[in-house]
């Protein structure tokens, strides 16, 4: 499990996309949340919208690795969807904050890797979400409010990525994923392999 979490502007999400598009072994965790869909956003796709009646239901079953309230509204993982591509074996790419990280960590510390993304500077995160021209400024207010506290949590990721171009950004988050593939105990039977190959007889 691949957790990409900044402060919003910063990035991870055209990160994500990115991933998503040159990597066929990874797949995307979608999240529910209580929030209104933006113009541009599809539900299935990139979050599934769901009632708040139905959210507090998932949260009472156990159906939800993690969740938090950002900004008034509820976010969640769904259990089943990850497991499913898990069980797959699929690596499953997480676009979270903080707080959800934490809790992916006490279910699944051993398989979970963790990246922040921080911007190059602050008057730069401001433009990028003003630039987005999804939301007010009141919201954009909020957001940079929010972001000094997010970006505090940094120390808490394996991996701290600065987004200053977009480019370099996806490739050091690729080189992140290849090298975690390759840790040993993620090698699923590596050791038969080398027995195997300790036990075929010189040519």
């Amino acid at each position: 499990m691949l957790v990409l979490s900044s402060p919003s502007g910063a990035g991870k999400t055209t990160i994500s996309r990115t991933l998503l598009e040159t990597d066929d072994n990874l797949s995307m965790s979608v999240s529910v949340t209580t929030r209104s869909p933006r113009p541009s956003e599809r539900d299935g796709t990139d979050y599934h919208f769901i009632s708040r009646e139905k959210y507090s239901e998932m949260v009472a079953t156990n159906d939800l690795l993690e969740h938090a309230k950002v900004f008034d509204h509820f976010y969640g993982t769904p259990r089943a969807d990850v497991e499913r591509s898990l069980q797959a074996g699929r690596d499953v790419l997480f676009d979270i904050d903080w707080q959800g990280t934490q809790q992916l960590r006490e279910a699944a510390a051993d398989d979970l890797v963790t990246v922040f993304i921080l911007p190059p500077s602050t008057p730069e995160l401001e433009r990028r979400l003003r630039a987005r021209a999804q939301d007010s400024d009141e919201t954009v207010r909020s957001r940079m409010a929010k972001a000094a506290d997010e970006m505090s949590h940094w120390a808490e990721y394996d991996y701290i990525i600065v987004n200053r171009d977009l480019h370099e950004s996806v490739r050091q988050t690729q080189a992140i994923l290849a090298a975690e593939r390759l840790r040993r105990h993620r090698l699923i039977g590596l050791d038969r392999f080398v027995r195997q190959l300790r036990e075929t007889p010189d040519d």
